[in-house]
This record gives C-alpha cells, sequence and structure tokens, in this order.
C-alpha cells in the first residue's frame, strides 16, 4: 500500500483540516502520485490534487459549477446561505451580470489609488509598537491592515471596525472536526447582513463617495445592482478581503523567516518584495481549496465522478506540483510563479487579486523598512480553525528598538 493510502487509511483525508497539528503538504504530495483523483466516501466528496486537473476545473464553469458556493460546509448550498456568498455562488449568466456591474464600482484604478492610504495605514501600526521591540504580528498589524483598507474603501466607520473584525473571524472559525457554520458563526453572518443592510438603505438616500456609493450607481444598459446584490458583495469584501490577505502577511513573514537564504536576498534587494508575496502566494496561500459541484459525469483518471457531486479543486496541492513547478516544495522567491493557481483562473479568476498584492506588497515594504530583523517566537504560534483558510490567528516577534 503507497504512503497516500496507509496515511488516508489511519487518518481519513479531510481538505479542509488546516489546523496547526495538521500539515497537509505531504498528504497533497501523496495525493498527486498515486490518487489524483480521491474519493472521500464518509464526507461525500472528490478531491483533485494535480496542477492541470484543478486549472481544467477552474476553466470549466459549465460542468464544474459553483451554484452551491465553494465550501463544503452542508450550510453553503441554502438559499439564504448563496445569497451571502454573492457572486462566487453564481454561474454564467448570473455571475457575468453581477461581475460586470460590480467591476464598474472596483474598478483597477480605485484600486491603484489606493496605494498611499495603504502605505500611511500600515507605517500608522507599525509606529504603535516599533518601540516596544516585540509585537503579535497577526492581532497589532496583519489582522488590523486589510480590514482598515477594505473598510475605508466601503465607508465603514472606524468606530465599527473592530466589532467587523470580531464578528468575520468567527465566520471563519471552526473548531476540530466540525463541518459546518457553528451557532456563534451564524450569528455573526447575521450581524454583518444586518449591519450593511443599514448601511447601505442609509447610502441609498444618501449617497458617499466610496465603493458601496460606486456599487449602488454602476449601471449597463438600464441594469443596475440591487441592493441585496450591494450587501451581497460587501459582505463577500468583509469576509474573503480581510481573511486571506491577514492570512497571506503572516505566511509571508513566517515562511521568510524559515528561509535564512531568501530572507538574504529580500535584505540584499528590497526589490525582491513583489517576489516575496508571489512565491507565498504560491507556497502556503490563504485558501487552500475551493468546492465546485458537478453539473454532468467526469471522467478522470479511471474514476467517474457523477453529476451532483461536490469536487474540491485543491489549490495549495496544485501550487506545489512539480510537473509545473520545479522543486516545487522548495521555497524560492526568485521563481516563477505566472502558472500558481492562487486567485483561481477565468470566470472566477479572484476580482480582489490586485487588492491583495497592493497590500501585501506596501504593508512587507513598511515591515523590512522598520523591522527588517524580526524574530519569530515559533513556540507560540497559533493557526487559525478554518474551513479552508490557512494562516495563524497569533504571531508573536521580536525585533531591536529604533
Amino acid at each position: 500500500m503507497g504512503y497516500a493510502r496507509r496515511r488516508m487509511a489511519t487518518i481519513e483525508y479531510n481538505p479542509y483540516a488546516y489546523e496547526s497539528h495538521e500539515d497537509p503538504y505531504p498528504i497533497y504530495r501523496a495525493l498527486r502520485d498515486e490518487a489524483p483523483v480521491y474519493r472521500n466516501e464518509e464526507i461525500g466528496f472528490w478531491a483533485l490534487s494535480r496542477h492541470a486537473d484543478v486549472l481544467a476545473g477552474f476553466r470549466d464553469p459549465a460542468r464544474f459549477s459553483n451554484m452551491n458556493g465553494v465550501s463544503l460546509d452542508p450550510t453553503s448550498s441554502h438559499p439564504g446561505a448563496r445569497a451571502t456568498m454573492s457572486f462566487l455562488a453564481m454561474d454564467p449568466p448570473q455571475h457575468t451580470r453581477m461581475r460586470a456591474l460590480v467591476s464598474r464600482g472596483f474598478t483597477p484604478r480605485r484600486v491603484a489609488q489606493l496605494e498611499a492610504r495603504v502605505r500611511e495605514i500600515s507605517i500608522s501600526h507599525i509606529e504603535r509598537f516599533v518601540a516596544d521591540g516585540r509585537c503579535d504580528f497577526i492581532r497589532d498589524f496583519a489582522g488590523k491592515l486589510p480590514m482598515d483598507v477594505i473598510s475605508e474603501m466601503l465607508g465603514v466607520p472606524e468606530a465599527d471596525r473592530d466589532m467587523l473584525r470580531t464578528w468575520a473571524d468567527l465566520v471563519v472559525h471552526r473548531e476540530d472536526g466540525m463541518m459546518d457554520v457553528p451557532p456563534a458563526g451564524m450569528e455573526a453572518a447575521a450581524n454583518i447582513f444586518g449591519y450593511f443592510s443599514k448601511m447601505v438603505a442609509d447610502r441609498a438616500r444618501q449617497p458617499h463617495d466610496d465603493l458601496t456609493g460606486a456599487l449602488l450607481a454602476a449601471e449597463i444598459n438600464d441594469d443596475r445592482l440591487t441592493t441585496d446584490d450591494v450587501v451581497a458583495f460587501l459582505f463577500l469584501m468583509i469576509i474573503a478581503g480581510n481573511e486571506t490577505t491577514t492570512k497571506l502577511l503572516g505566511n509571508a513573514l513566517y515562511w521568510l523567516a524559515k528561509n535564512d537564504g531568501e530572507r538574504q536576498r529580500v535584505r540584499a534587494d528590497p526589490a525582491l518584495i513583489p517576489r516575496w508575496v508571489e512565491e507565498t502566494l504560491r507556497y502556503d496561500n490563504s485558501t487552500q481549496a475551493l468546492a465546485r459541484t458537478l453539473t454532468e459525469d467526469v471522467e478522470l483518471h479511471g474514476q467517474t465522478m457523477r453529476g451532483g457531486d461536490r469536487v474540491v479543486l485543491l489549490v495549495g496541492s496544485g501550487n506545489r506540483d512539480d510537473r509545473v513547478f520545479v522543486d516545487g516544495d522548495r521555497y524560492d522567491i526568485t521563481r516563477d510563479t505566472t502558472a500558481m493557481l492562487s486567485f483561481g483562473h477565468g470566470t472566477h479568476f479572484c476580482l480582489g487579486a490586485s487588492l491583495a498584492r497592493l497590500e501585501a506588497r506596501v504593508a512587507l515594504e513598511e515591515i523590512h523598512a522598520r523591522v527588517p530583523d524580526y524574530e519569530i517566537d515559533f513556540a507560540q504560534l497559533v493557526r487559525v480553525h478554518s474551513v479552508n483558510v490557512r494562516g495563524y490567528a497569533s504571531m508573536p516577534i521580536e525585533f531591536p528598538r529604533p
């Protein structure tokens, strides 16, 4: 029996077990070699682990549908839950319409204009702890910056941001063995939905010059977003845009600290910081897996997956596939990462990719400039417990005082 079969005979493979006790990458490697189409009977899903198969799933929305969202959570297929996932739970032509309208407000120009403000926010947070010689990088920086940036884009008052972040954390948190949204997460989701419903109603009566106002005003051939459409998109932004970027920043610090050769490269040439971001996105992406629902039978590697079955596209596995990335388990900030799958591909390519890259680049530029000699307290690291987000909930670091 091969490693993958032995491993899965002992611990039933769960692509959503990204807690501190579970490193998925050895299992990913075994799956790619021995079980590229893996069936989990207990939970009821297929998992695709090779880069080519994950990419093909992204490129085939007609057969690999988003109709039930991107999570295996049982509640994700409920109509009410789908409403909060915005176009993540849509297929063309509904997805095409929604994305086109949202893109009228969420423009590359609007994102590019944020750089100076992202830098100001980054510096302001660093200045609060730099004199102490220590901080919790997640609590004091990585967990604050994305929420501040998104909140300013949307028009969320500063006084409400900690509350929204607390709710957002509860939505994605899972205890060990939990495979659905817990009651606290459901309550938090309802609170976020209610908060944005009120905010959108206020903006409809009194427009503001922010992304929420731009979304309400977006129009293509007399077609406009409904207030429910806008609320659902804001919900998506505050969850996906906040959590994933927070984890990206923590993962970037972690892997640079673990790879001294790469760290020396960044110290010698800070112009490599964008490459640091890109390699982290490939090597240990925040979003490890995305679910799809088959609309018809699909045959792959001698297996027949039936129409209606759930399929998990293992993004984290595809990003380490040696068939595409030479020595894929090596962290190398100078490698070509253009084939990475971290933001999806095709119809559902992540709308917030440019914002995530901008935030991460600017944040790491300022961290590198002010605390380049940080040391992580590895014994005190705490991972998040999440359905599909991999990263840290706590990361204590120390560094020389200025």
